[in-house]
């Protein structure tokens, strides 16, 4: 069948893998598809104006589309093409194409989806950071969505890994969004892959991330949620997880962190408690059969734990240990270690320039690591 056919399906407005699915499986494949004539098309119940789409020989996205697939390392891939990823039939419906730049042979490999709010606390980006680097470093793909946040920092921390990261995009390829993650598309579409199942010049639109959180459950052997409320797309994607049949971890927090909310109503619905790399490496194992990979030792990244720093003197111990994993003011910790209120608060500021301690709402501070 022709390649061009599958993109001419890919470029008529107003027809999605719904529609695809009725169309393929009614004619086979979609040269036989696009010309069974409106009356056909009526039949199946394609809307109008989308059938008067499919009518036109002219369509405005194919020769943008067919440009933008010549220049080097871009892709369109239909479920006929060798790198398809089998797992995203699981999906209902199953992404009919995907546009695809970078490194196909990453789709081959087992992956992994971390996934969280785009507002995080300093905490969840350096966990998601340092779980994205740890798991990339043990040879699975990291999986999230370019969205601020969480996502970010989960592709980065598989970057810096020198491992391997698919980046999955509600828009066009065309696009990055948001537009502050333009650098960082460009190093994952040099080092890993991104990929979209929209067209050419889809702009961001709300009803699109739902659509893409699908794919990015769908591609992973397994999910981890790191900071969610308990409404989000974070929680959307794990529940597509779930049905998929795939494995869905969450790092619990702070019962005083409305971003902690949404992950411990995961573990009380049936996700996997982690707080290191390992917990998720032991529960994946059977699914990775084949494959190469460095197990993290027990030290390697907790939950949180940056790998940059230092030995504590006594001192520092001792405030953080006051801290402890609530928000505390500077009165209460001046209650807990007996120092006077001046020796507190030049040890807070150190920590703070460090990034150790946030400052949290009234003027108390809070642990980041």
């Amino acid at each position: 069948m022709s390649h061009s056919s599958w993109l001419r399906l890919a470029t008529t407005p107003g027809i999605g893998a719904v529609l695809v699915d009725r169309l393929i499986e009614r004619y086979g494949n979609p040269a036989a598809a696009l010309d069974a004539g409106d009356h056909a098309w009526q039949a199946l119940g394609i809307p109008t104006a989308a059938r008067q789409n499919l009518a036109r020989d002219d369509q405005p996205g194919l020769d943008a589309a067919e440009r933008w697939l010549e220049q080097p390392g871009r892709y369109f891939i239909t479920r006929d093409h060798a790198s398809y990823p089998g797992a995203l039939a699981d999906l209902d419906p199953a992404p009919p194409w995907l546009y695809a730049i970078g490194d196909l042979d990453l789709l081959a490999r087992p992956a992994i989806a971390i996934v969280g709010s785009r507002n995080p606390t300093h905490a969840g980006l350096a966990a998601a950071r340092d779980f994205g680097q740890a798991l990339a470093a043990a040879g699975l793909v990291v999986v999230s969505g370019l969205a601020r946040g969480i996502d970010g920092a989960a592709h980065e921390g598989a970057l810096e890994a020198n491992g391997m990261t698919i980046a999955v995009c509600g828009t066009g390829l065309d696009r990055v969004y948001p537009a502050a993650h333009r650098e960082l598309a460009a190093r994952i579409a040099d080092q890993g892959l991104l990929v979209s199942e929209f067209g050419l010049g889809t702009q961001p639109v709300r009803g699109h991330f739902p659509r893409r959180n699908r794919i990015i459950a769908g591609l992973c052997t397994a999910t981890l949620v790191v900071e969610a409320a308990r409404a989000s797309g974070s929680l959307i994607t794990a529940r597509m997880a779930t049905a998929a049949g795939r494995e869905v971890f969450a790092l619990p927090g702070s019962i005083h962190n409305p971003l902690a909310r949404g992950c411990h109503q995961l573990i009380r619905d049936g996700a996997k408690l982690v707080e290191t790399t390992d917990h998720i490496l032991e529960e994946i194992a059977g699914g990775l059969d084949g494959y190469r990979f460095r197990p993290a030792t027990p030290g390697d990244l907790p939950a949180g734990a940056s790998p940059e720093v230092a030995e504590d003197d006594a001192d520092t111990t001792a405030l953080l240990a006051a801290i402890g994993h609530a928000p505390a003011r500077i009165d209460e910790l001046v209650a807990r270690t007996g120092w006077s209120a001046e020796s507190v608060s030049s040890r807070l500021l150190i920590l703070e320039l460090e990034g150790r301690v946030v400052t949290a709402p009234g003027g108390a501070y809070l642990r980041s690591v």
